[in-house]
C-alpha cells in the first residue's frame, strides 16, 4: 500500500529535482520578484498573458529550498493557460489550505502536496512565496503597469501565514 505522505514527498522531491517552467521568459509583458530573507528564498516569476487575459506562457528564477523551488513549479505548471481569474482562484484556494488548513480543491492536483508543509510552520512562507509572486504580477499586469517590477518579501513582520 502507497502511503500518501511518501507519495507527496515524492511530487515534491521530483518538481524540485527536475523544476518545471525554469527560465527566463523572453515575451513576459507581467513580472514579479519575491524573497522570504528568513528562509534565502528568491523568486523572479515572470507571464506572458495575451488579451485575454489568459496566461499564454510563464516562467521563474530563482533560488531557494526545495519547498519554494517546488512550489514554484508546481504553481506555473497549473496556471499555464489559465485565464487571470482561473489563477487568482487558485491562489485564493491555496491559500485556504496553507493557512486556514482546508482541503485542496480536486481541481490543483499535485498542489496538494504541499498541505503537508502546514505541520512546519516556518516553512509556509517557502511554500507560499511563489504563489504571492503571482498575485503581485497578475496585479501589476492588471495596472497596465509593464515597465515596473512588483516586489513582495515574506519575514517575520509580515503575516504570521507567510
Amino acid at each position: 500500500m502507497v502511503n500518501l505522505d511518501d507519495l507527496y514527498r515524492e511530487i515534491l522531491l521530483d518538481h524540485y529535482r527536475r523544476p518545471r517552467n525554469r527560465g527566463p521568459l523572453e515575451t513576459a509583458n507581467a513580472s514579479a520578484e519575491g524573497s522570504n530573507p528568513l528562509c534565502g528564498d528568491e523568486i523572479t516569476l515572470e507571464l506572458q498573458l495575451d488579451d485575454d487575459g489568459r496566461i499564454a506562457d510563464v516562467a521563474f528564477t530563482g533560488d531557494g529550498c526545495s519547498i519554494s523551488q517546488a512550489s514554484s513549479s508546481l504553481m506555473t505548471e497549473y496556471v499555464r493557460g489559465r485565464k487571470s481569474d482561473e489563477a487568482t482562484s487558485a491562489i485564493d484556494a491555496f491559500q485556504a489550505m496553507m493557512i486556514e488548513g482546508e482541503e485542496a480543491p480536486e481541481e490543483l492536483g499535485d498542489i496538494g502536496a504541499l498541505a503537508g508543509v502546514r505541520k512546519f510552520p516556518m516553512r509556509v512562507k517557502c511554500a507560499s512565496l511563489a504563489w504571492k509572486t503571482l498575485e503581485l504580477a497578475l496585479a501589476q499586469h492588471d495596472r497596465h503597469d509593464d515597465a515596473t517590477r512588483a516586489t513582495v518579501t515574506t519575514d517575520e513582520r509580515s503575516t504570521s501565514n507567510g
